[in-house]
């Protein structure tokens, strides 16, 4: 018996059902959260979670998609997020409730799914946990490999031109990794908040720097496209799609909340910190590109004067938000590997055995970063399946089976709008997982 249908007798053995109605079970008064976090709280995270580096990619989003489109399609591409992201939380409460369960992460919620979905599906319940547990741990611990090497080449940009010396990127990566031993220490959801908030007020301080030299000189929209070729959209979307994507965090952080009705309420947490964001993402990039035309990089702050310490400061800046934000990301594969091992250890030598655990994953994504060259294109092709799949396929497909065969409203035009959201999710997919494969095969031969 896999751990959420183990978790399911166990709740029931317990006696904490009221009653064997479906209906009349709430799984938010049977939940027992330990350090619960507030509505502000959960929006803090919320926020750092789609306030990554991403952000600073959004003038050369605009590149590809010109001015017109660029505002169009980051505000469709942020609508569509945002409902998904209402999809996986609403599936997951919908399961919990049936299966009167008090709360379910990402592979339990796909796992509970099919296994009260439609009967063919039945059998691929516990293929479709694993799938979601092994994606995750995948892709966030490749972009905790990618992210220290960025965050090693930026304090070596900063430092080395300030001092003067000549360190190299790994001395960087070593003594960053010391300090991401230490945060990723902390085990709570609720003590990372003071992290995330650090983490937001380093990225719009970057963010304000990078305005500043966008506006240090008359911005002119004069020579700057309105409209994609149709070859640049897919570089279009996955830059977005990337910027906005936080799509682990999205049940982790409504688990541990306090009032967790507030966190798909119309003026709930989700939209709240998507709104924030996209007025974000729309500004840096619409104006960002309109400043720098056909020599937009990869990064705002590549475009930057190098010779000055303000505009190098945005680049660190960035690096020290995403230094603050490693124990959020660290915490849902944490979460997950803790799961899958914890019932095989002493209880007493738990905390050791934590400890050791996250010890463990650190020096691993450490020797990546610092012996793997040009690990990039292949967190990009993790990200494409991986992050792809589960950002926008498999929320898409859980809400469908979940409502299979007669809960798609008029005309089923739930199911008519889902299916449109799996065109556009393979799509992004496919054309991410391409363009990927061919970063790989340019560098390699």
């Amino acid at each position: 018996m896999n751990s959420s249908l183990e978790k399911l007798e166990e709740v029931r053995s317990d006696g904490n059902i009221a009653t064997n109605d479906e209906d009349d079970y709430d799984p938010f008064k049977h939940r027992q959260t330990r350090k619960p976090n507030t509505s502000t709280e959960t929006l803090i995270h919320f926020i750092k979670g789609a306030l990554g580096t991403g952000i600073l990619a959004m003038p050369l989003a605009f590149k590809n998609g010109g001015l017109v489109f660029g505002v169009v399609g980051t505000i469709f591409s942020t609508i569509v997020y945002t409902h998904i992201v209402h999809l996986l939380a609403g599936t997951s409460q919908r399961a919990c409730k049936r299966s009167k369960i008090p709360v379910l992460d990402f592979s339990e919620t796909a796992e509970q799914v099919l296994a009260g979905g439609p009967l063919r599906f039945r059998r691929y319940a516990g293929t479709a946990k694993i799938y979601v547990d092994y994606m995750l741990l995948i892709v966030r611990f490749l972009s905790v490999s990618v992210y220290l090497v960025f965050i090693g080449t930026a304090l070596r940009d900063v430092i080395n031109y300030e001092l003067q010396i000549s360190w190299d990127t790994r001395v960087y990566i070593g003594l960053t990794t010391i300090i991401i031993a230490a945060i990723t220490q902390v085990r709570e959801l609720k003590y990372l908040v003071p992290f995330s908030l650090i983490a937001n007020v380093f990225m719009v301080v970057a963010f304000a720097i990078c305005l500043y030299y966008i506006f240090s000189e008359p911005v002119s929209l004069e020579n700057r496209e309105h409209w994609p070729e149709l070859s640049a959209l897919p570089t279009f979307f996955s830059i977005v799609v990337y910027a906005i994507d936080a799509i682990a965090n999205v049940l982790p952080v409504e688990n541990k909340m306090k009032d967790p009705q507030h966190y798909l309420h119309a003026c709930g947490v989700v939209n709240w910190a998507n709104g924030t964001v996209t007025i974000m993402y729309i500004v840096i990039g619409f104006f960002g590109y309109a400043r720098y035309g056909e020599d937009t990089k990869g990064s705002v702050p590549l475009n930057l004067p190098s010779d000055e310490l303000l505009a190098k400061s945005a680049q660190l800046l960035a690096a020290l938000a995403i230094l603050f934000t490693i124990g959020l990301f660290f915490y849902v594969p944490i979460e997950i590997l803790w799961r899958m091992i914890n019932a095989k250890i002493d209880p007493k030598r738990h905390n050791v055995a934590q400890v050791t655990l996250r010890l463990g994953v650190v020096a691993v994504m450490a020797i990546l970063a610092l012996t793997v060259p040009q690990l990039e294109p292949f967190i990009g092709l993790a990200g494409a399946l991986g992050s792809g799949s589960l950002t926008l396929l498999v929320p898409v497909l859980l809400d469908t089976l979940f409502r299979w065969p007669n809960d798609f409203g008029w005309m089923k035009w739930k199911l008519v709008k889902n299916v449109g959201l799996g065109i556009f999710g393979t799509f992004v997919l496919v054309a991410g997982t391409w363009f990927s494969v061919l970063d790989i095969v340019e560098i390699y031969t």
